[in-house]
């Protein structure tokens, strides 16, 4: 592939590709609500939906370079797509609860390679020069899918049906299908021999361990078998630590935590996350039971994060110059804690403007936090080592997010029971709870940050105006 339009038809591709599951990825949020009604559920209880697709992702992120290397980037890319169509299909004409999460679940194999294997196709078909643009480029429509999910899916909500969020991606689904066979080539590399005993006992720990939380918000669910699932949790953990130990070859390699930078950054966003991931979760579902929004105008009502939250990326690099990482990281993680704890005094009296403020100040700092852990936590990595370290701090990416929808659905649940009410403004007390804990939860990172060799301080840098390249893993 050396021509200009098929290089080109790549990167569209590939970006189209990312809004799609970008835009899958935020759209439902505001759609919860109208779903639960539909399917007959409390809209507390439909966190299976989100975590069904999360946790799948996650279960695929650490095979997904191996299989792109094994069978070939564009093999593995259309299968992700067909994957991806099919489990929107799926969702579309799903009838009940479950038949939605076990096409969230297909929707999910197909997502968890997607974006690696668009990446690696970019990787091995752009040349080095351009692969930084390249990367950029496919990167915009991944968070244009991002920033309109909310509004479109409280939209498509309030003029049509729910299941029209699902049936959008078929057609684009089928014409990647198309445009991938024409420009993508099937890139091959030799590889080693995978770790599957690494990745079963993985799946094993993160899966058993999402649940056993899970099973905390299920009344249905005996206390014997959570702690149960726990306990295998922790035993696969234990088991995994004892494996990779040793094997040549691990689907993760321990040596990575012998780097400070890398052990506080892993540790810390995953932390830090738990609370800032679940905004996007919990805001739509307190703007529309507990103060009343519409559909469509809870959605319009995220927009101000993701507006935010671009504008503030230009600030970041000449802050981290000035001050270094480990006091932007303790000071942004108390501040992102407290503006987190600052919708518990959201009321239905409460002016829209001040609403406003509130979810640009979030979007802001928060943007500040994620780009800042992203940069700390791979700047040191190196060599052979660069691969592995991206690879574990993608999926830790990954089982945030899914973690933080689990801890905010059971601390729903939790106070809930402490709050006999029915879901409307009387709700209201259950939302100041919840935003409170998983406030304290983010502003506790700042200690895991403060454990940071104090030359991060940024003492011996001086301010610029410009500041120091900052890297940072996309999360599209």
């Amino acid at each position: 592939m050396k021509n200009q339009k098929a290089l080109s038809g790549l990167l569209w591709i590939v970006g189209l590709g990312f809004f799609m599951q970008t835009l899958d990825a935020t759209i439902l949020n505001t759609a919860l609500p109208a779903m639960a009604s539909h399917l007959n559920k409390n809209p507390l209880h439909m966190q299976s939906i989100v975590l069904a697709y999360s946790l799948t992702v996650v279960m695929l992120i650490p095979a997904s370079g191996w299989l792109a290397d094994r069978f070939g980037t564009r093999s593995v890319f259309l299968t992700a797509i067909a994957l991806f169509t099919i489990g929107s299909m799926g969702c579309a004409a799903s009838r009940s609860l479950d038949e939605l999460v076990i096409a969230r679940i297909v929707q999910g194999l197909g997502g968890g390679v997607l974006l690696p294997a668009g990446r690696l196709a970019i990787m091995r078909t752009f040349p080095s020069s351009q692969y930084v643009q390249a990367l950029g480029f496919v990167a915009i429509p991944g968070l244009v899918g991002a920033i309109l999910g909310p509004t479109l899916g409280g939209w498509i909500v309030s003029i049509a049906s729910w299941r029209w969020i699902f049936v959008m991606n078929v057609p684009i689904g089928i014409v990647i299908l198309i445009a991938s066979r024409i420009v993508m080539s099937n890139i091959k590399l030799s590889v080693h021999r995978f770790d599957l005993k690494g990745y079963l006992l993985f799946a094993v720990c993160v899966l058993a361990f999402s649940l056993s939380l899970n099973g905390l918000a299920d009344d249905n669910l005996p206390n014997t078998i959570v702690v149960t699932l726990l306990g295998v949790s922790l035993a696969a953990f234990a088991a995994y630590g004892w494996h990779a130990m040793r094997t040549n070859h691990p689907i993760f390699s321990l040596i990575l935590l012998d780097i400070r930078t890398y052990r506080v950054g892993l540790v810390g966003s995953l932390v830090a996350r738990l609370g800032g991931d679940a905004l996007p979760y919990l805001i739509p579902l307190l703007l529309q039971l507990g103060l009343g929004y519409p559909p469509h105008e809870a959605g319009m009502m995220m927009l101000p994060v993701a507006v935010a939250a671009m504008g503030a990326k230009r600030f970041i690099a000449p802050l981290i110059t000035c001050y270094g990482y480990r006091r932007v990281l303790v000071g942004n993680s108390l501040l992102v804690g407290a503006l987190i704890a600052s919708f518990a005094l959201v009321s239905t009296e409460q002016p829209a403007e001040l609403r406003m403020i509130q979810l640009l100040a979030f979007g802001a700092f928060y943007s500040i936090q994620t780009t800042a852990m992203n940069a700390l936590t791979l700047k040191d990595l190196v060599g052979h080592g660069a691969s592995s370290g991206n690879a574990l701090f993608s999926t830790v990416q990954m089982l945030a997010m899914s973690l933080s929808v689990t801890v905010a659905s059971v601390l729903l649940i939790f106070f809930q029971s402490l709050f006999p009410i029915d879901t409307g403004t009387d709700s209201l007390p259950i939302f100041r709870a919840t935003f409170i804990c998983i406030g304290l939860v983010t502003a506790g990172s700042g200690w895991i940050f403060w454990q940071l060799a104090s030359k991060a301080s940024g003492r011996d840098h001086e301010c610029s105006a410009t500041g120091e390249s900052i890297k940072e893993t996309s999360t599209v």
